[in-house]
């Protein structure tokens, strides 16, 4: 079947149906990782009858950056509500690399360990910093900084070499962070911008540091930003979602769209050839279609 690329847009919105089988193995194959990472981003959705939009949100779900499986799925919702990604993650068991939004922590317990994002703490002195040249933000960008300096050398190892360099010399520098930070909060008037980020981080200090004791864990939650990141420039051009169904059909062609790109396929090349064999697929090999298992049609025969 010919697909030009100027009809392919169309042709993709008109087969939402028969992608969803396929975005519902990606998702299968994220959740039988034990490494997850999550972010949510703002999507305005045109809301029937009155023709105004309302936010909704754009859930994005991804197997952990040091996992084998480069995928991403998105998940439209009508809002932000944590009972969103309950019903997501189901009956998930593992640790989930997040920010510190609130609906995350009605699935964490004994099923799902809290792992912290150290970008997010930085990014607290970053914006302190900027804003009025705080000498504490200062010492803190500092401190992590050497920290992201470990990461860097050690990202390509194996997962216990990781752990052992992270415990041997990335766990006496953030204890001596710990401590700095300590230190410094008994000093800062309560309410102020640098009582506040040094908070966020005494307050999570758990969940930050919880990647020294598993080198599977990444340091921060940077891979799932990086897949929220299109969204964000994207809805700039499409503005808003014209219902919850097209929300949803949306969805799911970008959760293709992106895990081709994470698997260094041409998106046009990998939905022309999988739209083309879909209807002529097995249920039972349909995984085969998924883009970090596809072949083009001419070099799987």
């Amino acid at each position: 079947m010919a697909i030009a690329r100027s009809t392919l847009g169309a042709w993709v919105g008109s087969c939402g149906v028969q992608l969803q089988p396929l975005v519902d193995a990606l998702k299968a194959d994220i959740l039988l990782h034990s490494v997850i990472h999550a972010d949510e981003t703002p999507v305005q959705m045109l809301k029937p009858g009155n023709g105004k939009t309302h936010r909704a949100y754009l859930w994005a779900y991804a197997a952990g950056a040091f996992e084998d499986t480069r995928a991403v799925v998105y998940d439209f919702c009508e809002s932000r509500s944590g009972e969103d990604a309950k019903v997501f993650l189901g009956d998930w068991r593992g640790s989930l690399v997040c920010d510190d939004f609130s609906g995350y922590k009605a699935s964490f317990g004994a099923a799902i360990t809290e792992v912290g994002c150290m970008a997010h703490a930085r990014r607290k002195f970053f914006d302190l910093h900027a804003s009025n040249k705080s000498q504490i933000a200062h010492s803190a960008l500092e401190q992590i900084g050497r920290i992201y300096d470990i990461e860097r050398e050690i990202k390509e190892l194996p997962p216990d070499e990781r752990k052992r360099i992270r415990q041997e010399q990335s766990k006496p520098l953030l204890d001596a962070l710990h401590q700095w930070m300590v230190l410094s909060r008994q000093k800062v008037t309560d309410g102020t911008a640098t009582a506040k980020a040094l908070d966020y981080s005494l307050r999570r200090w758990g969940a930050l540091t919880r990647f020294l004791s598993d080198g599977q864990l990444p340091v921060d939650n940077n891979h799932i930003e990086n897949q929220i990141r299109p969204v964000a420039i994207g809805r700039n051009n499409w503005l808003f979602a014209g219902s919850l169904r097209a929300g949803k059909r949306g969805a799911a062609v970008m959760s293709l769209i992106q895990s081709a790109k994470l698997n260094g396929h041409d998106p046009f090349a990998y939905l022309k050839d999988v739209l083309t064999r879909l209807p002529m697929q097995r249920a039972s090999q349909i995984h085969e279609l998924l883009p970090h298992r596809w072949q083009p049609q001419s070099q799987a025969l």
